[in-house]
Parts: structure tokens; C-alpha cells; sequence
């Protein structure tokens, strides 16, 4: 797996991945940046987020569970002293179908968190405290 990150200016770089996707990414205001992109911190947010997320759909749909939508809401918090590095995330899962089986749902959450996520796995061993939580939301009919 490879990436390249190339400076444009000041804070900013564009990303690029080893799968050729693109992203802008800028530091903020105090160090020149002009927000023209997510934040390196807020990319590791979507990260363990959409890593997990991939996890979790994936098992539900082996378990031929009816998903709708699917949303996370990752909540850091940072180290108040440099390195400012993660030192709690929070993944909240909010997902939505008709007729869901709640123990799908925690089950897909618990292996996702335990087994399959590398993201969130690394982190916990780097000595982040990642814990995980859902909200099952029965979706309207057609």
C-alpha cells in the first residue's frame, strides 16, 4: 500500500493514493493554512470511521439484514499538551432498515471494533481509548 502527499503551499498538500484518489488536505490559519482541505487530524477521524463502517455493512449484509442507511459519528478527543494525539475516539453508530435484528447490528459492531478494523485496532494498541456505540432506527416504508 503506498500514497504520496505533494505540497501545493503554505499549509496545504494534495494526497494522492496508491489507488489514484485525490485529496486536499491544509493545515489551519495560525500556521498559513486557508482551509482549502480537511485537517490531517480530522482525515484520521474519517479514517477509523469509514474503516470500521465498511466492516460493519459488510457483516450485516452476509447477514442478509436489511440495511437502509448507515451513518457514523466519530468523536475525538486530543492530547491538550503536544503531541496533541488522540487520547479517546467515540464511534457512533446510527443505522437504519426495516426489521433490523438489534443483535445483527451489535454483533457486526463488536467484531468490527474487535477483529476486522485495522484503523481502530492499531490505535487502541498506540493507547487511544476507541470505544463504539449504535442506534438502530426502524426506516419508513416505501
Amino acid at each position: 500500500m503506498q500514497a504520496r502527499v505533494k505540497w501545493i503551499e503554505n499549509a496545504a498538500f494534495v494526497g494522492e493514493t496508491g489507488s489514484s484518489h485525490g485529496v486536499v488536505i491544509d493545515g489551519p490559519a495560525e500556521i498559513g493554512g486557508r482551509n482549502l482541505g480537511a485537517r490531517p487530524m480530522e482525515l484520521m477521524l474519517l479514517s477509523v470511521g469509514s474503516c470500521s463502517a465498511v466492516d460493519v455493512l459488510h457483516i450485516l449484509k452476509k447477514a442478509r439484514q436489511p440495511v437502509t442507511d448507515c451513518h457514523v459519528e466519530v468523536d475525538g478527543q486530543r492530547a491538550e499538551t503536544e503531541p496533541k494525539v488522540f487520547t479517546d475516539i467515540h464511534l457512533k453508530f446510527v443505522i437504519s432498515g426495516r426489521g433490523l435484528n438489534v443483535n445483527h447490528v451489535k454483533r457486526a459492531v463488536e467484531l468490527s471494533a474487535d477483529k476486522y478494523c485495522s484503523a481502530s485496532i492499531m490505535l487502541k494498541r498506540g493507547g487511544v481509548n476507541v470505544t463504539h456505540s449504535y442506534e438502530v432506527v426502524e426506516a419508513d416504508n416505501p
